[in-house]
Formats: C-alpha cells, structure tokens, sequence
C-alpha cells in the first residue's frame, strides 16, 4: 500500500510541476523529472534489435549460455515439416508416458519390444498367450474406423514365435556339467597328508 501511495504522490507532483503550478523549491524536482522524461525517451529510441543483441552479448559475458542442452548439436525436429501434434508427441517422449496414441504406433512400438518380452517368460504358455493377445489387439486395431495412422503391424505366426523361444532358451542354457575326475596326486601330497 505504501508504494502505490508514494507512486500516486510523484504522479500528482508531477502533474502539478508540469501544470507549472508549484513553489521555487520545486526547480530541483522539476529538472528531476525532465531527467527522466529525458531517460525514458532515449530508451524509448533505442532500436529494439539493438537492445535484444546487447542482452544476449551481456548475457554470453556472464556465461548463461554455458553447458546448455543442445550446445553443439541440432536442435531436434528443427527443418522438418509442420506437424501439429509436435506438442503432444513431444510431451509424451519427454515424460515417457505410455499407453497413449493412436493404435497403429502403439503396436509398432510393442512389436519392436515383443521379442525380448518373450525372452523374459518362463513356459511355453505364457509366449503363447502374449503372441495370441498382441495378434487379437492387431486385428481389433485394423477394424476400427476411428481415423489415425494405418495399421501396418504384422501378425506374428505363434508356433514360431513358441519355436524361436525354444531354441533362445536352449541357446542360453548352461552346459550340463561333468563332475571332474579325481586329480591324481603327487608322491609327496599323498605322504603330507598321511603325516597331518
């Protein structure tokens, strides 16, 4: 509240000085206020690209531009076309949110995932399930009519799929282990223990 009244005072001393109503007292506040009129007009000329170059000068002075992100790199997506969902892809790739999209890109991306999914499972059923529920939301993406990308995932043939888990968990599988034969022992080791 102090500074709103203070600031009303100076606009009515102001007023009042350039009315050229005031006392002689006042020559003192008078050249104050051409002072600043002065100012502000000589700021007010200042070209405005001048302005923004000093302050990015000043600020490469200061080292505010040191270590940024991007320092000597491309700007990402920079010289592509327009794209106006740029905002939401981008949203979702920086918080990594999942889930989210339309069909065809979230089965693209799974698709590219599905395999090392598989490697993960323990029996034979579960890599069946997994490939019959991921052709199932295929086929279910391909018949809706709701507008988006293409669908252009494929189906994945499940015998295969169930054989290629097969052969990578036979691949990864330790070598069975041959107990090793007795080592036979030297003269002297055979008498060191005799002694012991």
């Amino acid at each position: 509240m102090e500074n709103e009244g203070n600031a009303r005072h100076r606009l009515e001393r102001a007023a009042e000085l350039r009315a050229g109503r005031g006392s002689v007292g006042d020559a003192r506040e008078r050249a104050e206020l051409d002072a600043d009129d002065a100012l502000r007009e000589k700021r007010r000329k200042v070209n405005e690209a001048a302005r923004a170059d000093y302050l990015v000068r000043e600020a490469m002075a200061q080292g505010k531009f040191d270590n940024l992100k991007y320092a000597g790199k491309p700007i990402p997506g920079l010289g592509k076309g327009y794209d106006p969902d740029w905002w939401v892809k981008g949203l979702i790739q920086r918080e990594q949110i999942s889930g989210l999209g339309p069909p065809a890109i979230l089965l693209r991306t799974e698709d590219a995932e599905l395999d090392s999914k598989l490697d993960q499972l323990y029996s034979e059923k579960q890599v069946r399930d997994t490939v019959e529920d991921f052709n199932k939301r295929v086929i279910e993406a391909r018949r809706q009519l709701q507008g988006g990308p293409p669908v252009i995932t494929k189906l994945r043939d499940v015998d295969l799929e169930v054989q290629r888990w097969r052969d990578s968990r036979a691949s990864t599988a330790p070598p069975e282990t041959q107990p090793e034969p007795p080592s036979k022992r030297s003269w002297w080791q055979r008498l060191w223990e005799g002694s012991g």
